[in-house]
């Protein structure tokens, strides 16, 4: 992942731009020519192949239309749509504080129906509960700096579980053993924490798989991740949320949940795991 918002930008930019590159070498023609069966000036194509101007929707179903590539215009204006948006540094996002951008995250969640949700590092929000959730927004809040406003974030962030239990919802989380015993807050949070996991994994709208240290991986331990229906997905690093629309982006994310969740256990075992981690709490 490039280091700043701009280079990130800037990467997207260029992928774009090579793919359309791609389409006029795969149709036999160069950016001049295409640019003269759309009716463009000559250096339009040539600043957009560049990474130099950004396209339009419409430039983009043009040229795909000029490139025999119709099927490729929906994914390609995704991804152009998502360029400028793709990146952004937590520090913007929480300059003012967290419960902001807790409440941000809303009418996205209201509107979801089926949450796919991998954690390999703490829990996921939704399933935290009010110690565990001041512990970590605390060491976030020191972390960055941002005004402290933990208990107004944390509030926020219980307030948003609702849809656990209300509304025409289903969540399909998988978290990777090590979750369970990353010590977030002290013991007495962590062993509340766990218990907590323990009650809302009963609830019908909520699968909760457990990938354990012993399991034979298919795919590697990845960042934590999101995704809402098919229609986007949430990457979380250190310094930003990184924002995919294009659906062949989301599709891979699609593929990893499925894969990550094959390795997973559930019921029963899930359980024995999570009793395990509350037992070694001591």
């Amino acid at each position: 992942m490039p280091t700043s918002p701009s280079s990130s930008v800037q990467a997207a930019r260029k992928a774009l731009a090579d793919r359309l590159r791609d389409l006029c070498k795969d149709a036999g023609i160069n950016g001049r020519e295409l640019a003269l069966r759309a009716g463009w000036h000559p250096s339009k194509s040539s600043r957009i192949i560049n990474a130099v101007t950004p396209p339009s929707d419409e430039d983009i179903r043009t040229w795909c239309r000029l490139c025999g590539a119709d099927d490729q215009a929906a994914d390609l204006i995704a991804a152009s749509r998502s360029a400028d948006s793709m990146y952004v540094e937590w520090k913007r996002l929480q300059r003012t504080g967290l419960k902001r951008l807790q409440d941000s995250y809303v009418p996205l969640f209201e509107r979801t129906r089926v949450f796919r949700v991998y954690c390999s590092t703490v829990v996921p929000g939704l399933l935290q509960n009010h110690g565990y959730a001041t512990a970590l927004l605390s060491s976030i809040t020191r972390f960055r700096g941002t005004p402290d406003d933990v208990a107004d974030a944390v509030s926020a962030r219980l307030a948003r579980s609702h849809i656990l239990r209300e509304g025409d919802h289903r969540f399909a989380v998988i978290v990777e053993e090590s979750v369970l015993r990353y010590r977030v807050g002290d013991a007495d949070a962590m062993s509340g924490q766990l218990g907590y996991l323990l009650a809302v994994m009963s609830l019908p709208a909520v699968s909760l798989g457990v990938i354990p240290f012993s399991a034979e991986r298919d795919i590697w331990p990845l960042e934590t991740f999101s995704v809402y229906d098919n229609e986007q997905a949430q990457v979380e690093t250190l310094t930003a949320a990184v924002t995919v629309t294009a659906p062949g982006e989301i599709a891979q994310y699609l593929s990893a949940f499925q894969k990550l969740s094959g390795m997973a256990v559930y019921g029963a075992q899930a359980r024995a795991l999570i009793t395990a981690a509350i037992d070694a709490l001591g």
